[in-house]
């Protein structure tokens, strides 16, 4: 009865169960306590006369009916003069703050979002942003399932392709941490059942941290040792001036005879929408519909090829090598990779990041979308991620992915404290998540040319050239591409001489994700202006 008048009266807040006016309050429990005693006494007591004694507790009754009505109109007036609030008030005071704070770079951000999604042609795409481990803007824009119409929202879930590159990362990292694994043994310490290597007649050995940057000399999805040599070849000439004509003439005779032999052998389409070949869609085992029991299993699909380059001397981004990063963190761990990630993902918080499988129900589970050759779109082919887990088999939401940005990013920055005092140690040791953003020799990375690629992750270094020209920020950020799915993580940490100040706790920078239901799209670049957007309003 006492909490039905409170909330009657608006005294107690009815989620939080806080006391509003608390002085107020105190007195009307003391009213009703006296009224449950009445109560008690007037049914309890033993019969006496019956006159004098219902006349007496009658008189009570009315005494205490009037003092109540006392309390409450007293309690009403109290009420409209009482400043106190509760902690929900609390919070819907400051989440007006912020978003009032961004409004403007919500509106631009989702301006420019909008743009993207127009012109890639995508169905749906969600996009969340947190400054200083504070999440300030989750919205889904389109449709996550076209044929229901059902939208976007933070709660979507979609596959995040390669950025489960990071997440497989930082389950080595904290192998490595505990001693469990050598990242500079051979591989075959932890798997024996990957074959001994050699690279034109030499023995050569690969290990984890040649895996981590995709220097294993380990092929991608495509087998073609020849194809892919030569690719790199064509790239690196690019950069190169120009040299004698006699050899220009080779050249283009060379690339136009290379052209021809494409096109006779090419039984794949081009994508209608851009007009552009994408060679890695096009490739017979991006769509595999085989499961595999385990990460041992999948080995089975590239361990015998050949290398692609000798290990250590050339950067070449390889899927599979992470599936053997991935049979590494099995047998190290000692159990399996997918329940190892899963108890990750729980330290984490992160409870919508699961493996891409197919028989599960998994609520807000998007549908995943491409282009056919007319150039409308259609619902992608069934595929099996089990033999890529590591390398781009996970689905999450936005939410999740800036929970793991902010775990990467308060460890970095805690190598940057003078003092530690008072705060929970990082998911990684500060000199563990220094070393994974470092970036490493002789790599490089398609999606952002200003980067070098580290441990699972991209890394663009702090640089100015020239006064009152670009000034270049730190940032770590991977990409994704998957069937029906591509994917943006972005961290850009505020600048160190600004963390170094006491007054400001870990997490201190920017994190921004994008997934959308439609494969081939680029995000990082509008990753980073929409980080720039924010980082610019939280300064003003």
């Amino acid at each position: 009865m006492f909490r039905l008048l409170c909330l009657s009266r608006g005294l107690i807040c009815a989620k939080c169960s806080a006391q509003k006016s608390e002085p107020f309050v105190s007195l009307l429990k003391s009213r009703v306590k006296y009224r449950d005693h009445l109560m008690r006494r007037f049914i309890s007591t033993q019969r006496r006369t019956v006159f004098t004694s219902f006349k007496n507790r009658l008189t009570s009754l009315w005494i205490f009916g009037i003092g109540t009505g006392f309390v409450l109109a007293l309690g009403l007036k109290y009420r409209d003069s009482v400043s106190e609030h509760c902690e929900c008030d609390v919070r819907k005071t400051n989440r007006t703050e912020t978003v009032s704070k961004y409004r403007s770079a919500i509106e631009i951000s989702r301006d420019l979002l909008q743009r993207i999604k127009d012109e890639v042609g995508a169905p749906g795409m969600v996009v969340g942003v947190s400054v200083d481990g504070n999440q300030v803007w989750c919205e889904g824009i389109g449709y996550a399932d076209l044929e229901n119409r059902v939208p976007c929202s933070p709660d979507t879930v979609m596959r995040i392709a390669s950025i489960s590159k990071p997440l497989t990362t930082a389950a080595v990292a904290r192998l490595w941490e505990d001693g469990k694994i050598d990242l500079d043994a051979p591989v075959q310490k932890y798997v024996p059942e990957f074959p001994e290597k050699q690279f034109e007649g030499e023995n050569v050995t690969i290990t984890p941290r040649m895996l981590l940057s995709h220097l294993s000399g380990i092929r991608h999805y495509e087998k073609d040792a020849k194809k892919v040599r030569e690719d790199k070849e064509k790239a690196k000439r690019l950069l190169k001036p120009p040299e004698k004509k006699e050899e220009e003439k080779e050249e283009k005779k060379k690339e136009e005879k290379e052209e021809k032999k494409e096109e006779k052998g090419s039984a794949k389409s081009k994508e209608a929408k851009t007009g552009q070949r994408k060679k890695e869609f096009e490739l017979e085992e991006f769509y595999l519909k085989d499961s595999f029991e385990n990460v041992i299993q999948a080995l089975d699909l590239f361990k015998d090829d050949p290398l692609i380059f000798k290990p250590g001397s050339t950067f070449l981004y390889s899927t599979f090598a992470f599936t053997l990063l991935s049979a590494v963190v099995e047998r190290a761990a000692g159990h399996r990779f997918l329940d190892h990630m899963m108890k990750m993902f729980r330290d984490l918080g992160m409870s919508n990041t699961v493996p891409d499988e197919n028989d599960p129900i998994i609520y807000n589970r998007s549908r995943f979308y491409h282009f056919n050759k007319k150039g409308r779109i259609v619902n992608c082919p069934y595929v099996d991620n089990s033999y890529k887990w590591a390398g781009g088999g996970f689905l999450s939401t936005v939410g999740d992915l800036l929970v793991f940005g902010n775990a990467l990013l308060y460890s970095y920055q805690m190598a940057h404290l003078k003092s530690t005092d008072g705060l929970l140690p990082g998911f990684l040791k500060p000199h563990t998540a220094k070393a994974m953003w470092a970036p490493v020799d002789k790599t490089e990375a398609s999606w952002d040319k200003d980067g070098m690629y580290a441990q699972g992750w991209l890394v663009v270094e702090k640089q100015q050239k020239y006064g009152q020209c670009r000034n270049r920020r730190h940032y770590v950020s991977h990409t994704g591409g998957a069937v029906g799915a591509s994917s943006v993580l972005l961290v850009l940490p505020r600048e160190s001489a600004q963390v170094t100040d006491q007054k400001l706790t870990p997490p201190q920078g920017l994190v921004v994700t994008i997934i959308t239901n439609m494969q081939s799209v680029g995000l990082n670049a509008t990753a980073l202006k929409i980080a720039q957007e924010f980082d610019k309003a939280r300064d003003e």
